[in-house]
């Protein structure tokens, strides 16, 4: 695992901005959230040198979970992704995989989405290029939540989990594709997130994913990487709070 630490919220989306230009990934997974939401912005920005950097017709988009409404609802992760990034560049329409969670029952949504990765792929075994993941201030990570059977799903690759606490169904990939693919980073920003980002982090030696699904996140051949900033890492050791360059853990 590698850790980064940035001054501000605005400095952690302009690495992970350049971290999408070294990797010229050719697929992404793409979550919502207000930190993503910075970073969407900044790579589509016309005055921003990324856009320029980026093959847009070279990269197919997908989801790393979906709330369980129409694209234009204004929960909607695809609405948010869109409105910020891909509709401002000249990323081709067939490139972008939404979930397709209007008008369907959840589950449906899934087997739909989940029929979707692997003909992309090809393969039983998709492997993103890069996956994009917030932190919530429960531990959960895209719409993984504490003690959901998800958390156990061995096999398929998308699941629609009832997520008691929002009263309401959601729809995401699970660990065996995450957890495949080739980087992975986390998004973490805000003061709200310190005390989580802690225990997610000083756990890591003994993972509890039933109470903190960020740490389920494990690529097996790829690499994991966060990048947070000082407010968010202000309750971790002060080993861990120096300004990147890397910290390593």
């Amino acid at each position: 695992m590698e850790l980064k630490v940035f001054s501000n919220p605005a400095e952690v989306a302009r690495a992970a901005a350049q971290h999408f230009v070294n990797l010229t990934p050719k697929s992404v997974a793409l979550s919502g959230g207000s930190t993503p939401r910075v970073l969407y912005e900044l790579l589509a920005h016309p005055g921003e040198p990324f856009r320029d950097q980026i093959g847009w017709d070279t990269i197919d988009f997908f989801f790393t979970d979906e709330r369980h409404v129409p694209p234009a609802h204004p929960d909607s992760n695809y609405r948010m992704a869109n409105e910020a990034l891909l509709s401002r560049v000249p990323v081709p329409k067939n490139n972008v995989h939404r979930i397709p969670s209007e008008n369907l029952v959840a589950a449906e949504a899934a087997v739909d989405y989940e029929y979707d990765v692997r003909t992309f792929f090809n393969t039983d075994s998709p492997a993103f290029d890069l996956v994009l993941l917030g932190l919530g201030e429960d531990g959960h990570t895209a719409s993984l939540f504490p003690g959901s059977e998800a958390l156990h799903e061995s096999e398929r690759l998308v699941v629609a989990p009832w997520v008691e606490k929002l009263n309401s169904y959601r729809i995401t990939l699970t660990l065996p594709v995450l957890n495949n693919s080739k980087s992975v980073v986390f998004l973490v920003t805000g003061a709200s997130k310190a005390e989580i980002l802690r225990e997610v982090i000083k756990t890591e030696s003994e993972p509890k994913p039933d109470l903190y699904p960020a740490q389920a996140i494990r690529p097996k051949r790829g690499k994991l990487l966060w990048l947070v900033d000082k407010a968010a890492a202000a309750a971790l050791p002060a080993t861990l709070q120096t300004p990147a360059p890397t910290t390593t853990c």
